[in-house]
């Protein structure tokens, strides 16, 4: 993006360059600092690699080839360059087929690039920079990167999932309960689809041209309420693609206002059923889209960030105060000192009117990020945050704990004050699945240690789009033309799937909670989380050695609650809202219940002896609120209070779970 700072004086002794302007006259490079005179090439690299901005027109290129295996660093972030923008991409595969390794923008001082990759002995890497941003030459170093320690537990292993535009979004596409992994162009949707067995069946779909690509970000979400997801991409403007009744062909629709788009979300801003479109704006008050549920899309300017000149970058929205009603935090990015880049909350009153009171909370002060990551850290019910630093011109990264009514500064310590890492992309999954929510961003992985400290490790990913795209229960994550399958280990998990009904069709903005043995976990269902990727809409909870959940409970944005009681681990359970009761169907049950509703008595039938067992009531909030022996086929529920309920019975056949209303 346009540089707004200078980063130095200071002039490096380098090695001109030349003969680089296209693929097939890169010039070889070796450790060392080389000067680029201008950026004025013929052949503009291509696909893109990096984070942000559309294609270049032209494009200085060099080769690097490994002598052992190992970490190298490209870097224009140097005193001498007087801040110009620049971006870079790393390609292996030779100039004929072209497949991104590693790229970057603004990851450097004053939006230079850093750009960190691992290289194997003999294999040669092509690195280009381009003019997207600016023409002027610079000077940029080829460095060996300091090995990271290895990780305390799993790796991950390359799969190229072939790309030709930009790589945003990992979503199931098809309806399937799998993630699939999207690729765009402006006339083109590529969809690699996840089959049952493992792989992807590759589907191009052709569509009209987009007046807008997702350049800065891409959201996904069922919009219109037919059973598929459909996409938003943010350029300089938001186009909507909509999947068909059947998910098999797209419908073009772009808006015609002038917006510098960041990150983007879909989200039920005044929570009417119907997913709407939101994109911060880089120069101006943020933006929306309010959908009407008929396809009527009106756009609204104003009232969710207002900062005249803008700086918004990273919107994220979240329940920040457990009051069940959603509400965003937007990190923010313009230069230390300016007013436009202290990071917001907007409150929801649980009417649709939102109240900008992150001052109150803590969390206003000068500070360079593009992204935040929301997450329980320390499984105390509530979320916590890390604001990731894009640039340390501000001030570094900030862990602030969620107390209830404040949030405190809990950096010192946490591993987070010794992290030097910069990036614009901070997300938070559990990638071991033992609990704890980790952080990818910066250049690395952060574990949590599960006390609100955190361990770099050693990690192939870098930022991509995020889900589990070879349904082992461990989370995957794409670079560009490269899927780093997680390789997992022995811990145990659970993934939700959740259709609302009464609330948006993905559930966007409901909470899962599930208890076990570990304790209580909690995620939020969310579209578009970090700056630029669209990341899977199921939840995901890694379980570490537990072997059984308590129960498995959705608060969803209308107010209902569903309750599943002892899920099944290891698997995907799919959970659809209940207008009726409130209470998520369990599929399979041979205990049967009547009358249903009942009042004093509850007589149970079913293939199984259950007389003399013991027999549990929970509530729709989990909680249980009865227990006593089953006698002559009846329970006693005179003092429950009216409402819908869960009866489990363990038998012989196994667990045995059924709803029931009480009159």
């Amino acid at each position: 993006m346009k540089n707004l700072t200078t980063i130095g004086l200071c002039a490096l002794l380098a090695v001109p360059a030349n003969a680089q302007d296209n693929c097939a006259t890169a010039v070889p490079v070796t450790l060392g600092s080389y000067v680029v005179t201008a950026v004025n090439g013929t052949q503009p690299p291509a696909p893109i690699c990096a984070q942000n901005g559309g294609a270049p027109t032209a494009g200085e290129w060099y080769v690097f080839t490994a002598t052992h295996d190992t970490t190298i660093r490209i870097s224009s972030d140097l005193p001498g360059n007087n801040g110009v923008d620049t971006r870079v991409h790393v390609y292996t595969g030779g100039c004929a087929t072209l497949t991104c390794h590693a790229g970057d923008d603004d990851s450097g001082t004053g939006y230079t690039s850093v750009c960190t990759f691992n290289v194997l002995m003999g294999v040669s890497y092509l690195i280009a920079w381009d003019n997207n941003w600016s023409s002027l030459g610079f000077t940029f170093t080829v460095s060996e990167a300091p090995a990271a320690p290895p990780p305390p537990t799993g790796n991950f292993t390359a799969v190229a999932v072939p790309t030709t535009g930009m790589a945003y979004c990992v979503v199931d596409m098809d309806a399937d309960g799998l993630d699939d992994a999207v690729d765009v162009t402006a006339t083109n949707i590529r969809v690699h689809y996840q089959l049952t067995g493992g792989g992807f069946n590759t589907v191009n779909y052709a569509t009209t041209p987009a007046d807008q690509t997702p350049y800065w970000s891409m959201c996904a979400g069922d919009l219109d309420k037919n059973g598929y997801n459909d996409l938003v991409y943010a350029g300089g403007g938001i186009t909507l693609m909509m999947a068909n009744a059947s998910g098999t062909a797209y419908t073009e629709t772009s808006f015609p206002e002038y917006i510098f788009c960041q990150r983007s979300n879909t989200v039920d801003i005044n929570n009417d059923g119907h997913l709407d479109v939101f994109s911060c704006h880089d120069v101006e008050p943020n933006v929306y889209y309010l959908n009407d549920g008929s396809n009527n899309f009106t756009y609204y300017q104003g009232g969710l960030g207002d900062t005249p000149d803008g700086g918004n970058y990273g919107s994220i929205w979240i329940d920040y105060d457990n009051d069940r009603d959603i509400d965003m935090f937007i990190a923010k990015c313009r230069g230390a000192g300016s007013p436009a880049s202290i990071d917001q909350m907007h409150q929801n009153d649980g009417n649709g009117n939102y109240t900008e009171v992150a001052a109150s909370l803590n969390l206003t002060d000068y500070h360079q990020s593009w992204s935040s990551a929301w997450g329980d850290f320390d499984n105390d019910g509530d979320l916590d945050v890390l604001i990731g630093a894009s640039s340390f011109t501000g001030g570094g990264h900030k862990l602030m704990r969620n107390d209830g009514t404040t949030f405190t500064n809990v950096t010192p310590g946490s591993g987070y004050d010794l992290f030097n890492g910069t990036s614009i992309e901070f997300v938070t999954h559990d990638f071991d699945n033992d609990g704890y929510l980790d952080v990818l961003g910066g250049g690395g992985m952060m574990r949590n240690n599960g006390n609100m400290t955190f361990t770099q490790i050693s990690a192939q990913p870098g930022n991509g789009p995020i889900g589990d795209l070879n349904n082992d229960g461990f989370l995957d994550v794409q670079n560009g033309g490269t899927v780093w399958m997680n390789n997992g280990n022995a811990n145990n998990w659970l993934k939700v799937r959740t259709i609302g009904t009464a609330s948006n069709a993905n559930g966007i903005g409901a909470r899962v909670r599930i208890v076990s043995a570990l304790g209580a976990q909690i995620r939020e269902v969310r579209s578009g989380d970090g700056f630029r990727y669209m990341s899977s809409l199921n939840t995901h909870f890694g379980l570490g050695s537990d072997t059984g959940i308590d129960s498995l409970i959705v608060l969803w944005p209308s107010g209902l609650t569903s309750v599943v009681v002892a899920p099944p681990i290891n698997s995907t359970i799919t959970v659809t809202e209940d207008l009726a009761t409130g209470i998520a169907s369990v599929p399979g049950l041979s205990l049967g219940v009547f009358p249903n509703p009942a009042t004093e008595v509850l007589r149970l039938n079913g293939t199984s002896e259950v007389n003399g067992r013991t027999a549990r009531v929970i509530d729709i909030a989990g909680q249980v609120v009865l227990v006593d022996r089953i006698t002559n086929g009846t329970l006693d529920i005179a003092g429950l209070k009216p409402g819908a309920y869960v009866l489990e019975v363990m038998s012989a056949d196994g667990m045995q779970q059924v709803k029931f209303m009480k009159e």
